[in-house]
């Protein structure tokens, strides 16, 4: 690729659903970030990363990252295009396609320690070993920000073609606080931070949602009690007390697993004009909106993006975090697809079945939804035909 040209990443498309919009009473907009090469948002920021270092040092740099995520292939992605090397820190027990997807993109693989810390610094080891060799952080990074934060300014232009000056909500998913930052940043620059931002997570992996109530006056006993395998602990560059997680309970946690979330991000949120509005849903939930979603507009996505989908698919939960209008119109809300590679129609096919079990034996069950100070939401098992 042309390494004059501003960025490495190219438009995506943002559509009004049909099915979305019909199903809530709303104009939904999906902002489709599955289509880059990597599979997901984060080409943005590692595009930007790579393209930004490669100025500074040259053609002859060496990228080093750890991750068994989608971080690690969209440096892979990003540094291919570049024509740089890259090598990706994997550890023990990472999938065979996960280390076939990094081998395609030219990547080299290590396999290093039984878990990611210590794949980690065995990359940095290596790193130290080469002079041409850069540490690329998997979220905790303002460049990677920037990056991701060209989705707003191209979302900005893109809901004109709808006479749509701004969002009344932009729903995204929450893991280390990547997304959410790029989305903020961007916000800022189209003018859109007084818009309401909705960060979904799932339960036993909602590093963010706990962070930011520990620095906020939640009264209720989610906000108090955290759970066994969370731990307070205390930044103090950035004077914030974040909840760093000792082990994950969630499916999801492969994607949205932060040990604890990026401080730059939860200190934007907590200073932001339009706030953030908290969202934590259980897995099944979150395993109905990628079956549905697959459904409706024909795509695969991981469960930490169908977390996003949640308040897509669940009518009383969008109602409860954005609640509709004193003046009647449609609400406009826009929901990040933010991808990923970690889907399968073989998990699909097992996320269908998990849920058709639950559900027989309880037809009129419902998902406990928590949402910002603890705030409890009943969503009924039932999907509504869109």
């Amino acid at each position: 690729m042309d390494q004059d040209s501003p960025y490495l990443w190219q438009e995506t498309p943002l559509i009004l659903s049909a099915p979305i919009s019909r199903l809530l009473g709303v104009n939904a907009f999906l902002k489709f970030e599955n289509v880059h090469p990597s599979y997901s948002f984060k080409f943005r920021g590692m595009s930007l990363f790579v393209r930004e270092t490669m100025k500074r040092k040259g053609r002859d740099v060496h990228f080093v990252t750890a991750s068994g995520g989608n971080a690690g292939l969209a440096v892979a992605c990003a540094a291919k295009a570049a024509e740089a090397k890259c090598t990706v820190f994997l550890p023990e027990g990472a999938s065979k396609s996960t280390v076939e997807l990094l081998k395609e993109q030219n990547a080299d693989v290590a396999i290093a320690g039984k878990f990611y810390l210590e794949a980690f610094n065995a990359a940095k080891e290596r790193a130290m070993m080469n002079e041409n060799a850069v540490v690329v952080p998997a979220y905790d990074e303002p460049l990677l920000w920037e990056g991701h934060s060209s989705m707003i300014t191209e979302t900005f232009n893109q809901l004109k073609q709808w006479s749509v000056a701004e969002p009344d909500a932009i729903c995204c998913s929450v893991g280390g606080g990547g997304l959410l930052a790029g989305i903020m940043v961007g916000c800022k620059k189209v003018q859109w931070d007084h818009v309401p931002l909705v960060a979904l997570e799932t339960m036993g992996s909602n590093c963010f949602h706990h962070s930011i109530l520990l620095n906020s006056s939640g009264s209720s006993k989610f906000a108090t009690e955290l759970p066994s395998y969370v731990t307070k602990v205390h930044d103090e560059a950035s004077k914030l007390d974040l909840a760093q997680f000792d082990s994950f309970h969630s499916r999801a946690s492969g994607s949205l697993g932060a040990s604890q979330p990026a401080t730059g991000s939860v200190r934007m949120a907590l200073e932001r004009e339009g706030g953030i509005r908290c969202v934590t849903i259980p897995d099944e939930l979150s395993m109905q909106s990628a079956v549905a979603f697959a459904d409706d507009h024909k795509a695969l996505v991981e469960l930490a993006c169908s977390t996003t989908l949640a308040a897509a698919y669940k009518p009383q939960l969008l109602d409860a975090v954005v609640p509709p209008r004193s003046d009647g119109r449609k609400r406009n809300i826009v929901f990040i697809v933010c991808g990923g590679f970690k889907v399968s129609l073989r998990e699909l096919a097992e996320y269908e079945e998990v849920l058709r079990a639950e559900i027989e034996r309880n037809v009129n069950g419902y998902w406990e939804v928590v949402l910002n100070d603890g705030q409890i939401v009943d969503v009924d098992y039932s999907l509504k035909q869109s």
